[in-house]
């Protein structure tokens, strides 16, 4: 072990004298491994207080984290961080705990035996082995592709174990690094010709002049003599001090007076900021009381932590809203806080924290099209080790943090008739890494938070599929396919009886709350993620990838898929494209997403009569119970979300019309006469579904009539508060108006059908 010890103690050397990072892979039985772990430690200067061991066994002196709680270490720097890859390695932790390792550090990996590595399973393979596939249908992919990586990188040692030889030693030898001086320049942080409006404190503080500069950019936030709506844009890889550059900006506002309202995904993600705010207020002595969510000051200031979905009730009272780690929460959510009048957005561009080219892409077009002057400001130099880090570069590429689409000039001219439909196969895949990266980049975009897991799954897992249109060589749109259903009877009993059953989530959905065990039996094919290249988006592309994948499946006998499906927060544009597509709603979530914020909306497309049966069955049960949820878990729906799911139910779903001769005329009445809705709203709301669901074409309500029917007619709000949304004068024009838009309810599902007591009532009333 002498010789491990003294290759960690020259790789630590050469990472502190470079300020960058190494990696040392410890590779054979875990015994040894460990053996050589407790060797290197002992060889090297550094407190054990300082080192952490993420792994399933606490075998050293150190600190012992699991791996699935490798999170714990998110916002800390370790001198050493070890990980146990023994019994199964989690992409995820490993893209989580890359990050802890200071400069200056070491990464270690305890590993089977390298050539072995990719034919092992563990705890994590098992998680890709759903029903009905077994655990030997799980491929080694990923792992393979890893070994690759630690092979060809620079700066990353490797020890065989087994044959006692150290197979590469990992040293680059980097030449100095000599600061290049500019005898005129003007250090940003310490600038004494500079108008900020900040404490120099704050800027002293800094540790790049990246960062004093976007400490700066918040000051575009406060309020001027000009009343004006204002957001800043931060975004940076990680261990560039975007968080610490945003708390800094926070306890400035704080020790100025402001109530600065910070959220991310998790308060973890958060700590940097509040112990940069709070170290400032300190440092200004106006820090009343500190702690890692909530700062005061004596000047009246406070810096908070609210979770998301609390902070967007809270957007108004707040001066400031500070939204860390943007990228990891949907669209709709990052919307919603521009009803800020000073809202900032810090995020990581690449990383396991969330998609940030996918917050580029997306929400950036959408904060242009909104009434905020936007100051934008990207940080490029590392803070905690420098630039061109070999570890960096290696877990970049190796866990893909840094995938991206094709450029746009490669794939703006791309059309339906101008593309390839492609079967993306594992084996192919893991060949061509610029296909690898193109088709996982744009995967990136198509969900908020894309993580290295999916990139495992995307190589290994056997229920996954995934198909593309490419344009000259280049993916331009693409879609992840999961295998469902096909389940045997033992365990769609499983199911029934409240057991959980890995993958399979529409069976899942569908037999367990929806309490029917057949569902699991049909074999259906699910698109867990489409996405198409920004460049070359509204022209079809996406459709046109979906007619692929049904032309293929529904044509190829071999193929025994019954049913094509999709999940996925409802708003009413995705509602419409589905539709559009040929899928029909067959059941919305009864509770919200805790990370998008929107209900859940069901969607199959048939390709078969087993297919079909199950699609029918389930629309005519989601539409004949939405209105009895509408008045329940789905009081809050958005109307134009309820509007866009009944629309997209099949037609022949409609629930029948079992309306009595009382029930017309008390409908009648509230239609043409003096009749009220409140007497009996159980009839209104039969015909509104059945008006949604037939969606008919000669009934002409404006899209305000159409909210009313929901939020009065559906979720039986308020009056007044119904008055107020609709922006009607008065509770009493709303009434009348509800009357005015089921007039033609009436006439068509009554008067057109020629139901007596429907006629009688509009002769007696009507004009």
């Amino acid at each position: 072990m002498d010789d491990v010890a003294d290759l960690a103690a020259a790789l630590a050397a050469e990472a502190r004298d470079a300020n960058e990072r190494r990696a040392l892979v410890l590779a054979g039985d875990r015994e040894r491994g460990y053996e050589a772990l407790e060797a290197v430690l002992d060889s090297l200067p550094v407190p054990i207080t300082s080192t952490t061991l993420v792994g399933p066994e606490d075998r050293l002196r150190c600190e012992q984290i699991e791996g699935v709680h490798a999170s714990e270490l998110l916002g800390t720097t370790r001198d050493i961080v070890a990980i146990d890859a023994h019994d199964g390695l989690r992409p995820n932790a490993l893209g989580k705990v890359v990050g802890a390792v200071d400069g200056g550090g070491l990464l270690v990996l305890l590993t089977p035996p390298l050539e072995e590595w990719p034919d092992r399973r563990g705890s994590f393979d098992e998680s890709l082995a759903v029903p009905p596939f077994a655990l030997a249908d799980v491929s080694g992919r990923f792992r393979r592709r890893l070994v690759d990586t630690l092979r060809d990188h620079r700066g990353v040692a490797i020890v065989d174990l087994e044959a006692g030889r150290i197979a590469d030693d990992g040293l680059t030898d980097p030449a100095p690094r000599l600061p290049e001086v500019d005898a005129d320049a003007v250090d940003p942080r310490s600038d004494p010709s500079s108008d900020r409006r900040f404490p120099a404190a704050a800027y002293e503080a800094c540790l790049t002049s990246d960062q004093a500069e976007a400490v700066e950019a918040f000051e575009s936030l406060r309020a001027g003599e000009e009343e004006s709506r204002r957001a800043v844009v931060l975004e940076a890889d990680r261990g560039r001090g975007k968080s610490s550059a945003a708390g800094l900006a926070a306890g400035a506002f704080a020790a100025d007076g402001a109530d600065v309202l910070v959220t991310a995904p998790d308060a973890r993600n958060a700590r940097e900021a509040f112990d940069r705010a709070g170290e400032l207020c300190e440092t200004l002595g106006v820090a009343s009381s500190v702690d890692g969510r909530h700062v005061e000051t004596t000047a009246g200031g406070r810096v908070r932590f609210l979770e998301p979905a609390a902070a967007v009730d809270a957007v108004g009272e707040a001066d400031v809203v500070i939204v860390d780690e943007a990228a990891a929460l949907p669209v709709s959510r990052l919307e919603a806080f521009l009803a800020a009048d000073a809202v900032a957005f810090a995020t990581t561009i690449h990383g396991y924290e969330g998609a940030g080219r996918g917050f580029s892409v997306r929400f950036r077009d959408r904060l242009a099209g909104s009434d905020h002057e936007v100051t934008e400001r990207t940080l490029v130099e590392p803070i905690r080790y420098a630039a061109g880090d070999p570890v960096e570069v290696w877990a970049f590429r190796a866990l893909l943090l840094d995938a991206r689409p094709p450029v746009e000039p490669l794939v703006e001219d791309a059309a339906p008739d101008s593309v390839e439909y492609r079967r993306l196969e594992p084996v192919d895949l893991l060949a061509d890494d610029r296909l690898l990266r193109e088709a996982f980049g744009l995967l990136v975009l198509a969900h908020y938070r894309t993580e290295p897991n999916d990139l495992a799954r995307l190589l290994d897992a056997p229920n996954l599929e995934a198909r593309a249109l490419v344009h000259d060589g280049h993916v331009v749109s693409v879609a992840l396919l999961a295998r469902e259903g096909n389940l045997s009877a033992e365990t769609r009993a499983e199911m029934y009886e409240g057991g959980r059953v890995r993958g399979n989530m529409l069976p899942d959905v569908l037999t367990s709350q929806l309490r029917d065990e057949e569902a699991g039996a049909p074999a259906g094919l699910r698109v867990v993620r489409i996405a198409t290249h920004h460049a070359a988006r509204s022209r079809g592309l996406g459709s046109a990838l979906l007619e692929h994948v049904r032309d293929e499946f529904a044509s190829d006998d071999d193929s025994n898929i019954d049913w094509l499906g999709t999940g996925f927060g409802a708003t009413p544009g995705l509602l419409e494209f589905w539709r559009e597509n040929g899928y029909r709603t067959v059941h919305v979530s009864t509770t919200r997403n805790d990370a998008s914020g929107e209900y859940s909306a069901l969607m199959l497309a048939p390709v078969s009569g087993a297919g079909q049966r199950l699609r029918d069955r389930h629309a005519a049960w989601f539409a004949r119970r939405f209105s009895a949820l509408c008045t329940d878990s789905l009081a809050d729906l958005d109307p134009d979300v309820a509007r866009a799911v009944l629309r997209s139910v099949d037609a022949d779903a409609a629930p029948p019309l079992e309306v009595s001769d009382h029930e017309w005329r008390v409908v009648g009445g509230a239609a043409y006469g003096p009749g009220l809705f409140d007497v009996d709203p159980g009839p209104f709301r039969r015909l509104i579904v059945r008006y949604f669901v037939e969606d008919p074409a000669d009934v002409d309500l404006t899209p305000r009539e159409e909210r009313l029917l929901v939020l009065r007619g559906l979720q039986g709000r308020e009056w007044p508060a119904v008055a107020d949304r609709l922006e009607y004068p008065s509770a009493g024009q709303c009434m009348r108006a509800l009357g005015d838009a089921v007039r033609p309810l009436v006439d068509r599902y009554g008067v057109e059908r020629g139901v007596d007591a429907a006629l009688e009532v509009r002769e007696r009333f009507g004009e």
